[in-house]
């Protein structure tokens, strides 16, 4: 352990005060032998980290980061783990053993009738989310240009300003409003979020029908609204959200049961769809079915077999033919189905994009180029992120932000078309809503066709407009003031992507790279400026977000060009290594400011040197096969031991030595038991009705009701609990000797939310917990070990 630098040191608000909160029925602070195996301090100077249910109030997300230097490290106590592994307990077997072959067969059918509605719901809500914006966002432009048009000639463009500021400050001020006060984890793309329940981290309210709302509303505002953002993200968070409610045939917000796919109740399958939901809002934002599959696959799934492949394959094409079909109904050409998705690229002519051996060096710098702007993108966001953390966390504040960089993102547009003098003939490819401003007539402002635009509309431009259309000088300040107000937008308390204005940056420069490399070698290499344009907005997007597989297809399927395969690839590679070295991708760095313990797919490469013993929680709260229900009762509330896995031993020793392990039980079945009054005594008479089932365990999913609402009366905490036939029997156990790194394998592999770490007598020595695992990175003094706040 000597090579392990502890970074920080513990952040509580409780530190010393020696309270505890109250228990249940009037228990004391200590209940019987379970206040020796209390959660102590180990011999790292940490608490044990264990799984912490979700009883905090929701500021206390960022709470600890407000009260510290930002340079320390910290892991939230907020965020609980997902049951990934199925609790094989007497229950479950079964169930399933008395399931026949036609039975597993329907529950197939099932699965793929799930995926094909997700497919179809998540295309339904990318329509609206298109035709909203596109309608919305028409009104806002005709009216400023109109406004411009008009005072232009007869003077006080002013007057314009104030419009078109105020425009936008009332359009996102409605989802600000709906995001800060009502639903805060509907804020940014919801990538990061979605990266981490598919991880195996529950974060609050991530896939609850409110939060698709006001997601997809909140995008809505945010888009017509002229910040710099694109609603291609927030797809991926809606896709998962409509996955996760599709899926159990239910939704807990309104309150209804359709008593439909109640098998997938669980945890195991809601995490396979989320997946499958995930993937096809990446097929309908950019018409990439396979990219989605592989969106999936590289940045969210914990868990991978070829059955889930092609039903996530399946989610995806149903999707991308839903927005396919509905946008064609909504243009005038019923059956049409070439509107690939919500950002159309274009088709490149191949002619235009042929590429010779000799650019490949230039395509390999553009990706340099790619990583260190995503870089510095990355880092100045990242200080901002923490300037907001520290200072702009109320809701109030939060608006107020979001209102004032929409006023700032019109002003700046604005200004840089009245100062351009960019004038370019109007022609077939003339901008949407060309503005002429102060350019003679059937000219058009170049700068307005970046600025006055959606920035999807934009893209599309900056690819396919002809040589000649921009100035360099009009690129360049574009490039420059678009990158800032991308950096200071994304993390504002809106829903809002980062993929579109990614593209659009790498777009503009890598144009403006173009035109140079024309000037330099007098045309000779010029073959379109939509090329190097491309090269650039991959270059760019995967320096910021570090993917590569998956956005190589996504781009490849989005411009229906495969020849530009290599040279993307190239550049996402070039661009993820180059970035790597200097911090990390985006989503990886707000996962981390919001202290969620993330679990990479590989140990730290020095971890070899610390073992199970070292890392696990010890000691343990462990029960007996028949406990005493007052035990339970004082365990489960007190505030202090918030585990949601307890061993079940054989009984205790009048020594007080560990008991032999014979199962696991979990928090949210013990509550399920207490809840039905399974007691011993009660076997035995008449009061109970009916064996309990499965189903009531399903029935309380996901929102398992707290201890402090189970009533338990001082007669029934004399009673006796028997939890063999609901424990897990066969947990996964590991030596206490057994390395960091293959505990790590263990752990992520299985998607597993507690560990047990035995001697060599099967006695339960300590528990292994995701928080464990993710205290430990490799930082600039080699393995770093992180702390748990409490908050």
């Amino acid at each position: 352990m000597a090579n392990v630098t502890k970074k920080v040191s513990w952040s509580s608000r409780d530190e010393g005060t020696g309270e505890s909160a109250p228990l249940l029925n009037g228990a004391g602070k200590d209940s019987a032998r379970y206040s020796s195996q209390c959660l102590n301090s180990s011999i790292l100077g940490r608490l044990s980290a264990v799984d912490l249910d979700d009883q905090s109030n929701e500021d206390t997300e960022t709470s600890c980061l407000k009260e510290i230097p930002h340079s320390e490290k910290l892991l939230s106590s907020k965020y609980e783990s997902l049951d990934y592994d199925n609790s094989e307990n007497q229950l479950f077997l079964e169930e399933e053993r008395r399931m026949s072959s036609l039975e597993f067969r329907m529950l197939e059918i099932s699965r793929w009738v799930v995926c094909a509605l997700i497919g179809i719901l998540t295309g339904l809500v990318a329509c609206f989310i298109d035709i909203a914006v596109e309608q919305l966002a028409g009104v806002k432009y005709n009216v400023v240009k109109h406004s411009i048009d008009t005072f232009t000639e007869v003077g006080g463009l002013s007057i314009s300003l104030i419009l078109w500021a105020a425009l936008n400050a009332a359009i996102v001020v409605v989802g600000a409003v709906m995001v800060a006060f009502f639903e805060p984890v509907a804020a940014g793309s919801g990538i990061p979020q979605i990266k981490c329940y598919l991880n195996g981290v529950k974060i609050p309210h991530v896939v609850r029908l409110k939060t698709l709302v006001i997601k997809v509303f909140g995008v809505i505002s945010s888009v017509a609204g002229g910040l710099a953002v694109g609603k291609e993200g927030p797809m991926i968070h809606s896709g998962a959200v409509i996955a996760a409610g599709v899926s159990q045939g239910r939704s807990t917000s309104l309150k209804r049961d359709f008593k439909i796919f109640e098998y997938f109740r669980r945890d195991t399958e809601k995490r396979d769809f989320v997946s499958a939901g995930a993937a096809a809002g990446v097929s309908a934002a950019f018409g990439a079915p396979v990219g989605g599959v592989l969106f999936s696959l590289e940045e969210g799934a914990s868990f991978w077999n070829q059955m889930l492949t092609w039903r996530i394959f399946f989610a995806s094409m149903v999707s991308t033919f839903t927005l396919n079909f509905f946008l064609g109904i909504y243009h005038g050409k019923v059956g049409d189905l070439s509107n690939p998705g919500l950002i159309n690229f274009g088709r490149f002519e191949n002619e235009a994009m042929e590429y010779n051996i000799y650019e490949i060096p230039l395509f390999i710098f553009m990706g340099v180029m790619g990583g260190v702007l995503g870089a510095i993108f990355n880092t100045l966001n990242y200080w901002l992120t923490i300037f907001r953390i520290r200072y702009i966390h109320r809701p109030c504040l939060q608006v107020t932000e979001a209102v004032l960089v929409a006023a700032v993102t019109a002003t700046v547009s604005f200004a840089m078309i009245y100062f351009s003098d960019d004038c370019q003939p109007l022609g077939e490819n003339q901008a949407e809503y060309p503005l002429q401003l102060f350019c003679s007539d059937g000219e058009y402002n170049s700068m307005a066709t970046a600025f006055f635009n959606t920035p999807e509309k934009s893209v599309r431009s900056l690819f396919h407009d002809p040589p000649g259309s921009y100035n360099p000088q009009t690129l360049g300040i574009f490039t420059l003031s678009y990158f800032l107000l991308a950096f200071w937008t994304y993390g504002l308390t809106v829903s809002a992507g980062v993929f579109i204005p990614s593209l659009l940056i790498g777009a503009a420069w890598g144009r403006l790279f173009g035109i140079f490399l024309a000037s330099m070698t007098n045309g000779s290499i010029w073959a379109d400026p939509g090329k190097y344009a491309l090269i650039g907005a991959a270059a760019q997007l995967g320096g910021i977000v570090r993917m590569t597989l998956s956005l190589t297809v996504i781009m490849v399927e989005a411009t229906g060009n495969v020849t530009y395969g290599l040279p993307i690839m190239l550049v996402l590679m070039t661009a993820k290594i180059i970035g790597d070295y200097f911090v990390e991708g985006l989503y990886d760095i707000h996962i981390k400011l919001q202290s969620v313990p993330f679990l990479h797919w590989e140990a730290p490469a020095t971890s070899h040197a610390l073992t199970a013993r070292e890392v696990m929680s010890s000691p343990v709260t462990c029960f007996s096969r028949l406990e005493k229900v007052g035990n339970i009762v004082d365990v489960l509330s007190n505030a202090t031991m918030n585990n949601n896995g307890f061993p079940v031993v054989s009984e205790f020793s009048a020594s007080d030595e560990p008991g032999r392990l014979c199962g696991l039980v979990l928090r949210s079945q013990l509550i399920v038991l207490l809840k039905h009054k399974v007691f011993v005594e009660r076997a035995h008479s008449s009061l109970i009705q009916r064996k309990l089932q499965m189903k009531d365990f399903r029935d309380a999913y996901p929102r398992f009701p707290p201890i402090q609402s189970i009533h338990v009366s001082q007669d029934e905490r004399e009673c006796m609990m028997d939890l063999s036939e609901f424990m897990n029997p066969t947990p996964y156990t590991v030596p206490q000797e057994t390395s960091l790194p293959r505990v790590f394998k263990l752990f992520r592999a299985l998607g597993l939310r507690h560990l047990v770490v035995v001697d060599e007598e099967n006695r339960v020595m300590g528990l292994v917990t995701r928080k464990d695992l993710a205290r430990y990175h490799l930082g600039k003094h080699g393995l770093e070990e992180m702390q748990i706040s409490q908050t």
